[in-house]
């Protein structure tokens, strides 16, 4: 029997547990992230004072997958919405419930801190991932448009 999931904040101490999650979740979606990005996102996690926020989950000594979210105000609600900007579960352990863990300790956070809501974007390729979406949050119909400065 494994030893169950435990989630929380990341912590100073937890850089090195934390990196080869997230270079593995850029390598997931094919992309790199710059050194000095790394670097700056990290240090936003740890400064209480940022809205940027980011949790573990730990199978024993191990950190086995990751989530980062971000606070935001909106114009159509007095409480923040929270953005949930990465989810990531070490390959070979998804499908076990770890990613859901990570999505319901973001809840959990949000609904302490008085947010109205949390919402995501996936790729419309990461279907496996979909499959746990659809379940435990509904799909808004909105299409995402974006333009890089």
């Amino acid at each position: 029997m494994s030893a169950p999931i435990e989630i929380r904040p990341v912590s100073a101490a937890d850089h090195a547990a934390w990196l080869p999650l997230w270079q593995g979740y850029q390598r997931f979606y094919k992309t790199e992230i710059a050194a000095e990005t790394t670097a700056v996102t990290w240090q936003r996690f740890l400064d209480p004072a940022e809205p940027m926020h980011a949790a573990l989950a730990w199978r024993g000594i191990d950190a086995v997958g990751m989530v980062h979210f971000i606070f935001h105000r909106s114009c159509w609600t007095v409480g923040d919405y929270v953005y949930l900007q990465d989810l990531y579960v070490a390959e070979g352990l998804r499908g076990g419930g770890i990613g859901r863990q990570l999505i319901e300790h973001v809840y959990a956070e949000a609904r302490a801190a008085g947010a109205s809501r949390v919402h995501w974007l996936t790729h419309e390729s990461n279907t496996d991932a979909m499959q746990l979406y659809d379940r435990i949050a509904d799909r808004s119909g909105f299409i995402q448009y974006r333009k890089i400065l």
